[in-house]
């Protein structure tokens, strides 16, 4: 009689261990999602994110004005990238949506946060490329150059050499050249990457170097908004406004800062491959 109640205390031990265990496991999720937009629960960080000014309702895109005879207008653009694509501290509006409401554009969004161009896991930049709609007509396709390849200290590499056809994916120039190139053969489309604004980061700062000598190489857009100098001497005032952090804007820094810069290369982008 002692052994059986003794494994059935050892049973409801084990049951409380493996409950307190699922307890603390969600409650963490619950936080990464809410501190950090990250995991299944990372739309509770928009509880924080609809407080900040510069995602007031004044900023919505139903708010935002079309402009009159874009050279964009009428294009369907694919945007690729992650958390800065996505919008996750601006209630997930980004450049992307502001671009197709003010020039009467079209568009694919493939953004997943915390994702990175160098080829590893599901939700990697080439993983889901590779998942597009071969068939799908894009007349741009416009790439981020992600800051988690940065942050996740992931491998630079070194641009190849001409003629070259098989890239280190592993690495981000390699990722960069095989996007570029996947991009080209399949959808025959100008290709356009662009970089975040101005933080301190050593790896990126080397990463948006790498991009401009293969954006050379390819002859592709590049919008560098990370060595702008005009583009980042905006006051104080104006960068608690337009960013929730060192890296991700607001709907007002998308609005009006990135948005205006983005759409002037853009402009000019577009005229010389016509």
């Amino acid at each position: 009689m002692s052994k059986v109640k003794s494994k059935k205390k050892i049973a409801i031990i084990i049951s409380c261990v493996c409950a307190g265990l699922a307890v603390f496991i969600v409650v963490w999720l619950m936080i990464c999602g809410y501190l950090w937009t990250w995991g299944p629960f990372s739309g509770m960080a928009n509880l924080r994110f609809k407080n900040l000014a510069g995602n007031a309702e004044q900023y919505n895109v139903e708010n935002v004005e079309e402009l009159e005879n874009s050279p964009l207008e009428g294009m369907n653009i694919c945007y690729l990238g992650s958390s800065v694509t996505y919008g996750a501290s601006s209630l997930q509006t980004s450049f992307v949506e502001y671009i197709a409401k003010r020039n009467n554009t079209t568009y694919v969004k493939e953004a997943v946060s915390g994702t990175t161009l160098v080829d590893e896991g599901i939700n990697s930049y080439i993983s889901r490329l590779q998942s597009l709609d071969k068939d799908a007509h894009f007349d741009m396709f416009v790439c981020q150059l992600s800051t988690n390849d940065a942050t996740q200290n992931k491998a630079l590499g070194e641009v190849s050499a001409d003629g070259t056809t098989e890239f280190d994916t592993h690495t981000v120039s390699g990722a960069i050249e095989y996007i570029i190139t996947y991009v080209t053969q399949t959808w025959k489309c100008p290709v356009v990457f662009y970089t975040n604004s101005y933080y301190q980061s050593e790896p990126y700062a080397a990463m948006v170097e790498a991009l401009k000598e293969i954006g050379q190489k390819y002859g592709i857009g590049v919008i560098d908004l990370y060595t702008d100098e005009a583009f980042n001497d905006i006051s104080d005032e104006q960068r608690s406004l337009y960013m929730a952090d060192d890296i991700h804007p607001t709907k007002a820094g998308y609005l009006e800062w990135w948005t205006p810069k983005m759409e002037e290369y853009l402009y000019k982008f577009t005229e010389g491959n016509r």
